[in-house]
């Protein structure tokens, strides 16, 4: 009876060893998970100190043609302005957008938008912007391969030495309206077969563009986490008791959809959030506001009240699922 009873005990403290070992060995446990949350806007010394005062972390501007970041508007007096209002705020700030066709079917257009993009990588890099988010181009005119083809022949000639002096990335949106071929995993697959393992690519994640077109953004975000550098957060919200009546492609003018701020619409964000956060996503997320139920947004470059609101709602819903 006592040699069982040593016998238990001995082993006992064998496993308790063996438990201690296996505590020391295992890797430290990941910091939380707390990515900078953000809006997008115009710059302008208001819209910073906005997102500052509502307790947002992170900022993104549009560079758009004939914005105050356009490159025949911007000064280099006017970007130092930029990035010491950043500075001093304690924003980060994520990314620089600008929604153009970079092979536009027409020569003289094209040269236009390669030229503001080019002019855009350098402000990024002058304002110390990592990213570009953007379409990626598109000429309904050719097949899918040829566009691609297309498109990395124009970034290999005209944004690649600017990106790799500047250090920027240009990721793209899956705006199924745009011009943009980079719209869900058919087209990523195509993109990043052509450019490899190119550096200066990526994917800016938007699961709204995804609800509308009844793809799974869960998924895709877990297959291509690899790929996400920056993150809209935009809610979708299907009217199913218009779509119902009309289909997706109505015979009538008919909206069965709208864009609207996180936590109106149909996307699971706990779920979202999840999967970026087992994949270690470490970058910033930002609301775009194209909510037009908080709209008209802007005044100049300022935002307006009603959309101020709609960024305070959609953070307060945020901060339910992400740390800020």
């Amino acid at each position: 009876m006592s040699q069982t009873r040593r016998g238990f005990i001995a082993l006992g403290s064998a496993l308790a060893a063996a438990q201690a070992q296996a505590q020391a060995q295992r890797a430290p446990r990941p910091e939380m998970w707390k990515p900078k949350v953000g809006g997008l806007v115009n710059y302008s010394e208001a819209n910073v100190a906005f997102m500052k005062q509502e307790g947002f972390t992170s900022i993104g501007f549009w560079a758009q043609p004939k914005s105050n970041l356009a490159p025949d508007i911007a000064t280099d007096a006017s970007l130092a302005k930029i990035k010491e209002d950043v500075r001093q705020s304690g924003l980060h700030c994520s990314v620089i957008g600008v929604t153009v066709n970079h092979i536009d079917p027409d020569p003289a257009k094209r040269k236009a938008v390669n030229d503001h993009v080019a002019g855009v990588i350098e402000i990024a890099g002058k304002l110390g912007v990592a990213h570009l988010g953007t379409m990626s181009g598109k000429d309904p005119a050719k097949k899918l391969d040829a566009q691609v083809d297309e498109i990395r022949r124009v970034y290999e000639e005209k944004y690649f030495p600017l990106c790799e002096k500047h250090k920027v990335r240009l990721i793209w949106e899956p705006w199924p309206e745009g011009p943009n071929v980079a719209t869900g995993p058919m087209g990523y697959e195509a993109l990043f077969k052509a450019f490899g393992n190119s550096p200066y690519v990526g994917i800016q994640f938007d699961p709204s563009h995804y609800v509308r077109q009844f793809m799974d953004p869960y998924q895709a975000a877990r297959d291509w986490a690899d790929k996400i550098y920056d993150v809209h957060l935009k809610d979708t919200e299907i009217k199913y008791h218009v779509l119902q009546k009309t289909g997706i492609n109505p015979p009538g003018p008919a909206s069965w959809w709208r864009y609207r701020i996180p936590g109106q619409g149909q996307i699971d964000w706990p779920k979202f959030f999840t999967v970026l956060q087992d994949k270690g996503y470490a970058g910033a997320m930002n609301i775009e506001h194209e909510d037009d139920t908080y709209h008209p947004g802007y005044n100049g470059n300022d935002i307006n009240d009603g959309y101020k609101t709609g960024f305070r709602v959609g953070l307060r819903y945020l901060k339910q699922f992400v740390p800020v």
